[in-house]
């Protein structure tokens, strides 16, 4: 039995220590301030070990973000650059395969791939980024495009989803990334990324990814010009997607990432950024409402580096990995490193009371041989 006390929490702790599933006007009600965050944090965490023990994930990866030059002006985002502005850039097949080298050359087991859709690019090159990497570095896995890119390429090709997605699967590409979703609301979507794939397209895209056997992720960006009920909405559409895949036989999301919004840089730089506090209460909320996505990320680029550990206690059981070359949340402010230590990472993780298990993208345990973890070669990957 759980310690909490609190009388508004007493129909749904008793919900979660039954296994029951949480209605929207639950979730609205989580987000309520008379719902002390302690007791909160207290049930997600019965949650988190139910599905996870007292593991922590962390993985070594790499971020490569092709391109900033973007046709789409979202409000939120710090990162796109106009075709002829100063900051925008274009990598050449050369500078891609040295951040390959760089990635394997430091251990790491995933590149995270997402960027701008670059006015003059043509869906040959963006099918060339995986294909290169996938060529030279073999032992690699390629998490990349977000819808918003895949519906894109669709564009350009004139092809749908499933020839994209089968295509890129045969360049390499191993999994997606969960970006894109940002708040699937139109009350909110319309208002901050209006011309983009809308929430339609976004469960489409994945839910053609899951038939092809591809793992997903998804993600939530709070902290903007929401209100709870958006997230809960959100986070319940996910839901809603996840137990229809499974019904398939379907493997689906495996990681849900709650993404605080950053507004310095951006076209809502007017806004708040979004509090410690708020930060655990979502990720908390998160854990209890998604009880059929196995995991919860606690992404420290965003969240920093104190949040996110302590976060391993609000529902979270993951906290990325190394992340080095991180682009699209250091333009619009963030202050966190560029990159943590595998030494740094199992600091913080065994600081907060859990186990640190380094994973692969696809959650698999990774044991290396011999002394030295960056020995790139020396990888394990067991079930």
């Amino acid at each position: 039995m759980l310690r909490t006390s609190s009388p508004i929490l007493q129909p749904i702790r008793e919900k979660v220590e039954a296994g029951e599933r949480l209605s929207l006007d639950d979730g609205v009600l989580l987000y309520s301030p008379e719902v002390p965050l302690p007791e909160l944090g207290e049930l997600a965490n019965l949650v988190r070990e139910r599905k996870n023990g007292n593991f922590a994930y962390y993985n070594i990866n790499t971020h490569l973000n092709p391109t900033n030059v973007c046709v789409y002006r979202c409000t939120f985002c710090a990162f796109r650059a106009d075709l002829r502005d100063a900051k925008g850039y274009w990598m050449s097949d050369e500078q891609i395969l040295a951040r390959g080298q760089e990635a394997v050359d430091a251990g790491a087991t995933e590149m995270h791939i997402v960027g701008g859709l670059h006015h003059q690019a043509k869906y040959e090159w963006y099918r060339n980024v995986i294909s290169l990497l996938h060529d030279t570095y073999p032992t690699l896995h390629l998490k990349a495009w977000t819808p918003v890119e895949i519906d894109w390429f669709c564009r350009l090709t004139g092809k749908s989803l499933r020839w994209v997605l089968e295509d890129m699967i045969e360049a390499g590409l191993g999994s997606m990334p969960g970006g894109g979703a940002e708040i699937f609301h139109p009350e909110v979507r319309n208002k901050i990324c209006e011309h983009k794939a809308d929430s339609s397209r976004w469960f489409e895209t994945h839910r053609t990814a899951h038939e092809l056997g591809l793992r997903t992720n998804c993600t939530m960006l709070y902290g903007h010009i929401e209100e709870p009920f958006h997230r809960i909405d959100h986070l319940i559409r996910l839901r809603e997607h996840q137990d229809a895949v499974l019904q398939e036989g379907w493997d689906g999301f495996q990681t849900f990432i709650p993404l605080a919004f950053h507004p310095e840089n951006t076209g809502l730089a007017h806004l708040p950024k979004s509090t410690g506090l708020m930060d655990l209460r979502t990720m908390a909320v998160s854990r209890l409402m998604l009880d059929n996505v196995p995991h919860l990320k606690a992404y420290w680029i965003m969240l920093g580096v104190g949040t996110a550990q302590v976060a391993l206690s609000y529902g979270a059981d993951d906290i990325d990995g190394t992340v080095r070359h991180e682009l699209i949340y250091h333009d619009a402010g963030a202050e966190t490193p560029e990159i943590l230590s595998v030494e740094e990472i199992c600091h913080l993780i065994e600081e907060a009371g859990r186990e640190p298990v380094e994973r692969d993208t696809l959650y698999r345990r990774v044991e290396r041989q011999g002394t030295d973890w960056q020995a790139g070669e020396a990888i394990a990957v067991q079930a």
